[in-house]
C-alpha cells in the first residue's frame, strides 16, 4: 500500500487594493490593502489543504517567505500521521530552535506556523467529510486536550481542568449542533464604521445594519475626538438606544489618552472599547478597564500567543476575548485560548473581516458553543462585508447571524480566478502599477 504524503506546499502573495476606497480604514491603518500569504498543501493522492495568513499589504512578501521557510517540515510527511495529530506538527514548527529565535512564539514566524497548521486542519476536515467546527466538536475531550501545549499555561489552566471543561461542555452538544445548523450564530458588523467613510455613508450603513438584523455594530475611533463625537452621535441616532455600539481604537492611544477619550464618548453608551492601547500592555488594559467600567474592554486580534491571553485573564484586564484565526499558531493554540476564556468565565467574540478571517474563525466560535461554553449570550462573531466572493465556501449571513458552514474543511479555499487576478505583483489587479 502506497503511503499518501505531502508532495508540495504552494505559498502565494495575494493582495486586494482595498485602500483605493478606504475599506478597512482605521486610526492605525488608514490605507490597508487586505492581503494574505495563501497556503495550499498538495498530497501525492491529489488532495489539498488550504490555509492563509492575513496581512494588510506591504510586508506580505515577508510573511510568504516565513511560511516557505517552515514548509520544509511539512513536505514529505505522511498525511495520515499529520491529520491524526496536528498538535505534533504545531509543536515541531513552533519549537524549531533556529526559527523560534525570531519570535519566540510571536510575530511573522508564529503566524507562518499557524498558516501551515490551519492548512493541515483543513485537510483533516476534508478527509473526514465534515466542516472543521463539527470535526473538532466530535473529538473526545482527551483527543482535544492532547492537541494543546500546556507548558506555559499550567499556572492558569491544567490538563485536568481542561478535560473537565470539555466533559461538561459535551452535555447537550448534539442539540447545540442542531441549533447551529438551524439558527446559526450571532454576528456583529463593522461594515458601517470605517474611519474613511463620510457621514452620509456611515448613517446609511448603520440603518441598513439594523434592518439586516444586527444587534451590535462597531465604529472605528481614535483619529480626531470631535469627529468621533459627531460620528457616534450619528450612529446612535440611526440605530436607536437598544442596539449596542462597540468602538475600536486599534491601539492608537496610550493609557491616559484612552481613558480621557472614552470618557468623552461615554454619553453614547459604548458597549466596549476594543484595543484601547498596546496589545502587549496587560497592566495598561487592566487600568483602562478599572477606569471606564461599566464600558467593557475587548482585545485579542494582535495578542500574539496563549501566554499573553493567560496574563490578560489573570490580571482581570479584559471583559471580551477576541481570538483571531491567523494571529496565533493555528487551531491548536486557539483551542487553548478558548479553554482559558472558559476557565475565567470571559466571553469570546472573535475578530474577523480582512481576507478570509470570517471564513476561518466562524469554525472556532461554533466549536466553542457546541463543545465548550454552551452559550451564545453576549457572544458575537465579527462580520465585515468584504471579499467573500473570492472564496469557494464563503460565509453566509442570515438575519444578523452566521449560517453554520456545512462543506468539508475550514472554508479557506480561494477561487482560482481570484488567485490569478490578485496575485502580487503580476496579477491584472496590480498591473496598473499601483503598489500595495
Amino acid at each position: 500500500m502506497v503511503t499518501e504524503r505531502i508532495s508540495s506546499v504552494d505559498v502565494l502573495d495575494v493582495r486586494f487594493p482595498t485602500s483605493r476606497h478606504r475599506d478597512g480604514s482605521d486610526a492605525m491603518n488608514p490605507f490597508p490593502d487586505y492581503s494574505a500569504a495563501y497556503v495550499v498543501l498538495h498530497t501525492t493522492a491529489g488532495s489539498q489543504g488550504h490555509g492563509l495568513v492575513f496581512t494588510v499589504g506591504r510586508g506580505t512578501e515577508i510573511q510568504v517567505a516565513a511560511v516557505r521557510s517552515l514548509a520544509t517540515m511539512v513536505t514529505g510527511r505522511a498525511v495520515d500521521e499529520l491529520v491524526a495529530d496536528p498538535g505534533g506538527l504545531a509543536r515541531q514548527l513552533i519549537g524549531d530552535s533556529q526559527i523560534r529565535w525570531l519570535g519566540p512564539e510571536k510575530g511573522v514566524v508564529h503566524m507562518a506556523a499557524g498558516g501551515l497548521v490551519n492548512a493541515v486542519w483543513d485537510l483533516a476536515a476534508r478527509r473526514a467529510g465534515r466542516p472543521l467546527w463539527q470535526l473538532l466538536a466530535g473529538l473526545s475531550p482527551e483527543a482535544l486536550v492532547a492537541q494543546i501545549d500546556f507548558r506555559y499555561l499550567r499556572d492558569a489552566l491544567t490538563e485536568d481542568e481542561a478535560l473537565q471543561l470539555l466533559r461538561t461542555g459535551a452535555a447537550g452538544r448534539p442539540e447545540r449542533e442542531r441549533l447551529l445548523l438551524d439558527e446559526g450564530y450571532p454576528a456583529y458588523t463593522t461594515t458601517p464604521g470605517w474611519l474613511g467613510y463620510d457621514d452620509a455613508k456611515l448613517e446609511r450603513l448603520c440603518v441598513e445594519a439594523v434592518e439586516a438584523g444586527y444587534q451590535l455594530i462597531k465604529l472605528k475611533v481614535g483619529g480626531n475626538l470631535a469627529d468621533d463625537v459627531r460620528r457616534m452621535g450619528i450612529a446612535r441616532r440611526a440605530v436607536g438606544p437598544a442596539i449596542r455600539i462597540a468602538v475600536d481604537a486599534n491601539q492608537i492611544w496610550g493609557v491616559p489618552d484612552a481613558i480621557r477619550w472614552m470618557r468623552e464618548l461615554r454619553g453614547f453608551d459604548p458597549y466596549w472599547i476594543e484595543e484601547p492601547t498596546s496589545p502587549d500592555d496587560v497592566l495598561g488594559h487592566a487600568a483602562v478597564r478599572r477606569a471606564l467600567a461599566p464600558i467593557k474592554v475587548a482585545t485579542g486580534e494582535h495578542v500574539h500567543n496563549a501566554v499573553m491571553f493567560k496574563q490578560l485573564l489573570q490580571a482581570g484586564a479584559v471583559d471580551v476575548v477576541q481570538i483571531d484565526a491567523c494571529r496565533v499558531g493555528g487551531v491548536n493554540e486557539n483551542l487553548a485560548i478558548l479553554l482559558l476564556a472558559a476557565k475565567f468565565g470571559v466571553p469570546v467574540c472573535p475578530h474577523a473581516g480582512g481576507v478570509g478571517l470570517c471564513e476561518l474563525v466562524q469554525h472556532l466560535a461554533l466549536f466553542d458553543y457546541a463543545a465548550v461554553s454552551g452559550t451564545t449570550e453576549n457572544r458575537f462573531i465579527e462580520y465585515v462585508d468584504h471579499l467573500h466572493e473570492h472564496f469557494t465556501d464563503p460565509v453566509r449571513i442570515r438575519g444578523g447571524r452566521y449560517a453554520a458552514p456545512t462543506a468539508p474543511g475550514m472554508s479557506a479555499e480561494m477561487v482560482p480566478a481570484s488567485l490569478a487576478a490578485y496575485r502580487f505583483p503580476d496579477g491584472p489587479a496590480w498591473a496598473i502599477g499601483e503598489a500595495a
